[in-house]
């Protein structure tokens, strides 16, 4: 590991003026994915900003209905926090269904949006990967694809973002908040992360002097009728081959409001637009399901080691939406 300076920060604006101060800094929170992929050297920063001493790690009701959720907020505090579960338990069960609880009492929101895909040739220093250094090529295109992207891919680059959190903050319409030396400014969530194209080493537009400060998700009382399955090799502790966050309202047999969001199959946690759109205000059948599910997958490329991922995706978002609305006839 190449040497590095630390520092630990009481006060935001000391925090953002610290990194602003040397382009080799980056900000510490869990440390549950920055510190491995220095070791591993992919990442190597001169200075290590510790915040996890910010005043960031409450969660607080919104005026007009909502949760800001603090980017220091561990990811265990949050599942288990009533108002997640009550109102947003596709959130709460998405972190859930991530990695140990050991690593979840760990990680926090923030760094949960920021950590960076588990592809095994971006691991691999001896194998191409533009993501890891621009220009090298991807030796994952013709390799190994099982665990690999289908939609949002290109030709840099068919890495699978690897969050199950980020699936739910995006089925959620979250916001994200951040800071830097030149103010604050709100991203949202389907805004945050980048697809790959010529650029896949560009993951976020968060710049590399800004902070997230925190996460706010929207009142939505639809969510509350909410549902996160994962798909995946082994029952814990496994990256999602495909998972389904979903929100579902229906009324006199007919969906009033649905969110969509997929993981394991693209580059970012994926909003399924196509699918909500031909779903709101047709039929809650699961022929229905199933025709939205075919039009948002249409887009798909596949490799014959993840062809088995629209199949799979699929039939996910099915059962899902067809859980949900049995739930919603049954209330």
């Amino acid at each position: 590991m190449k040497p590095f300076a630390y520092v630990k920060l009481a006060d935001v604006d000391a925090a953002v003026h610290a990194v602003a101060a040397g382009s080799g800094a980056k900000f510490l929170g869990g440390g549950t994915n920055l510190v491995d992929l220095m070791r591993e050297g992919i990442e190597h920063p001169d200075t290590v900003v510790d915040v996890t001493g910010l005043p960031l790690d409450e969660v607080d009701e919104l005026p007009g209905g909502g949760l800001r959720i603090g980017a220091l907020v561990r990811n265990s505090a949050l599942a288990a926090d009533r108002r997640v579960r009550a109102g947003y338990p596709v959130l709460s069960q998405a972190i859930l269904a991530g990695a140990s609880a050991q690593l979840r009492n760990m990680a926090t929101v923030g760094g949960n949006l920021l950590q960076r895909t588990r592809c095994r040739y971006f691991y691999d220093q001896a194998a191409a990967c533009n993501k890891r250094e621009p220009g090298a090529g991807c030796d994952a295109l013709d390799g190994f694809t099982r665990s690999h992207a289908i939609l949002g891919v290109s030709e840099s680059c068919i890495a699978a973002h690897p969050s199950d959190m980020c699936v739910a903050l995006a089925a959620l319409d979250a916001v994200v908040e951040v800071r830097s030396v030149r103010g604050t400014r709100r991203i949202p969530l389907a805004d945050f992360h980048l697809l790959p194209g010529d650029t896949p080493q560009v993951e976020t537009a968060l710049e590399a002097d800004e902070l997230i400060t925190a996460v706010e998700l929207p009142a939505a009382p639809f969510a509350a009728r909410s549902r996160y399955r994962k798909v995946r090799d082994r029952a814990s502790y496994a990256f999602a081959l495909v998972s389904v966050a979903a929100a579902l309202e229906v009324r006199d047999g007919a969906v009033a409001q649905v969110r969509l969001a997929l993981g394991g199959v693209a580059a970012k946690p994926w909003r399924a637009h196509e699918a909500e759109r031909l779903l709101l205000g047709g039929p809650a059948t699961e022929e229905a399901f199933g025709r939205a599910a075919d039009a948002e997958l249409a887009a798909a490329t596949v490799r014959p080691g993840n062809a088995f991922k629209v199949g799979l995706a699929r039939a996910t978002i099915t059962a899902t939406l067809r859980d949900l609305s049995t739930e919603e006839e049954t209330a």
